[in-house]
């Protein structure tokens, strides 16, 4: 498919080098430049819902046991070294 898009000329004239020194044509570039960034936008949204679903806060409990196993750790570590 063909379109039309309007770049600055800086931009255009680097993709223009690059499609020399790579072989190949601008329009791959341009083709795997959004594809590049259609992947990023995807790895940010999951990364956002990752985000979102592990960030509440601990209840007590959650809390309670982490110091506890912080505390046993300690132990180990020290009973050994």
């Amino acid at each position: 498919m063909k379109f039309a898009i309007s770049i600055q000329d800086k931009i255009f004239k680097e993709v223009e080098a690059a499609a020399k020194e790579l072989h190949c044509s601008r329009s791959e570039i341009f083709s795997i430049a959004v594809k590049d960034f259609l992947e990023k936008q995807k790895s940010r949204k999951l990364l956002d819902a990752l985000n979102e679903a592990y960030s509440d806060t601990d209840t007590q409990e959650e809390e309670a046991v982490r110091k506890a196993s912080k505390r046993r750790y300690a132990r180990t570590i020290k009973e050994k070294y």
